[in-house]
């Protein structure tokens, strides 16, 4: 323990010495009537006990004020602890991205329900989210707060699951046609010139939404969900797409759903970037997440902080007591 102002603890010692060793002034009564035979009352063994009473109360009042004084000079001295901390984050950067045509609804749902769970077990990685139909929009930038991805996700979720219900009760809720557009707002376009589900685009997009692509020590990772049914004419192929990835050092795990046109184009553009490849028939999306997980990471520590912290809370409570028993002290010699 340290002390902010520890000259005030030196001056209060002095105090208490002086208080200590500053005898009060005997005082020779010359007025009043005598009494007389009071050495048979001291004498007496309830004089003795109620004697022996009151330098027991006088005593320990002193030592509790002495306590009391050496406690108030200690709270006013600042107690603290030093505290060096150290700042930790892994160096592990992840995109979901997510082809949010109608025929790849099913695979997301059951991609962001799961996603939930890891992301609010992440510490120190950074997470974004990227949609794409005929253009891409980046739902969520990169960021650590989880709470904020998790919201994202579940926004997702609900989103996904109004359009494909036919419950017509939702149309009555106010935030029906929001939640609806939550994934379709931006994504279509130009959707009239270039036709929708550019697979190259979305995810060529997505490696740009990395920050500091330059810097080398962070590992980078997209998720990628689509059926690959290219329905329009896109600025990259897929195979262009993965190129840039390999080339940015980003690797990309990709996830078909249960009815995916070009397998084999689709598998081999995953295998340029180093990533994995998942069919949703034979794969759970639970355990493809849990082989991302498996990924290496390394953690960065960053520049240690000295942290000082006071810590008046037990001087405190012992000053409070030692006031506390005074008052009852002083009750008992009233009494």
């Amino acid at each position: 323990m340290e002390m902010r102002y520890p000259y005030i603890i030196l001056i209060g010692l002095i105090l208490i010495a002086l208080t200590i060793f500053i005898k009060k002034k005997k005082t020779n009564y010359k007025e009043g009537t005598r009494i007389a035979n009071t050495s048979f009352v001291k004498e007496l063994p309830y004089f003795k006990k109620k004697i022996k009473f009151y330098k027991f109360i006088l005593l320990t009042s002193k030592i509790l004020c002495i306590v009391a004084m050496f406690l108030s000079c200690l709270l006013l001295a600042r107690p603290y602890n030093v505290e060096i901390t150290t700042d930790e984050e892994y160096n592990r950067d992840i995109f979901l991205c997510m082809d949010v045509s109608a025929s790849v609804d099913e695979l997301n749902y059951e991609l962001v329900d799961n996603l939930i769970d890891t992301v609010s077990s992440l510490k120190g990685e950074r997470f974004g989210i990227s949609i794409f139909n005929t253009s891409s929009v980046l739902l969520v930038p990169l960021t650590d707060d989880y709470n904020y991805v998790t919201d994202s996700l579940k926004k997702i979720k609900k989103s996904i699951e109004y359009s494909n219900d036919r419950d017509i009760s939702f149309l009555e809720t106010e935030d029906y046609f929001s939640t609806i557009n939550y994934i379709n707002s931006g994504t279509l376009e130009g959707s009239e010139q270039k036709g929708s589900s550019l697979i190259g685009d979305g995810l060529a997009s997505c490696v740009y939404s990395f920050s500091n692509l330059d810097e080398t020590d962070r590992t980078r990772i997209i998720i990628f969900s689509t059926d690959n049914a290219l329905a329009g004419t896109p600025l990259l192929t897929l195979e262009e797409a993965a190129q840039i990835s390999k080339k940015e050092n980003v690797i990309v795990y990709g996830l078909e759903p249960d009815i995916i046109t070009k397998k084999t184009d689709f598998e081999n553009a995953i295998k340029i970037t180093n990533g994995k490849y998942y069919d949703a028939k034979t794969s759970s999306v639970k355990s493809i997440v849990k082989d991302i997980e498996k990924t290496s990471k390394s953690l960065i520590k960053k520049e240690s902080q000295r942290k000082e912290i006071d810590t008046p809370t037990i001087p405190f409570i012992i000053l409070l007591s030692s006031i506390f028993i005074l008052i009852i002290l002083s009750k008992k010699v009233i009494s």
